[in-house]
């Protein structure tokens, strides 16, 4: 963590439906992420490789949603997706950086699922 308390989350709120995650920032910047994006750039090993160049690409998950939030310490939060993919440690920072860049994030998701022939409702 970059230590900036701009990165600190004030509030996360899953929405009712489940698909999506709004963070709040104590600096009052707020991003409504939704699962999809959050589950398709994880930052665990399984959906980021161990080393440069290994990531994978993940689809079929339009449909994903959020199932439970668990505290990671002071600087982080593991989200449980409908998926049972549990594994990512999103922090602030993290979460921060998606939220900044979230059209960014969907363009190059889109482009790479089309690339490789993939799509959103399946693999």
């Amino acid at each position: 963590m970059n230590g900036d308390p701009a990165a600190w989350p004030a509030e996360l709120k899953v929405s009712k439906d489940r698909r999506r995650l709004t963070v709040v920032f104590t600096d009052g910047v707020h991003h409504t992420i939704e699962a999809e994006l959050l589950r398709v750039n994880s930052p665990s090993a399984e959906v980021q490789g161990h080393g440069a160049g290994q990531r994978i690409t993940v689809a079929g998950k339009r449909d994903v949603g959020i199932m439970q939030m668990q505290p990671v310490g002071s600087y982080a939060v593991r989200i449980v997706f409908d998926d049972m993919h549990e594994t990512g440690i999103f922090t602030w920072d993290y979460l921060r950086d998606l939220g900044d860049h979230r059209e960014e994030r969907w363009a190059a998701y889109l482009n790479e699922l089309a690339e490789k022939g993939l799509g959103r409702d399946t693999g």
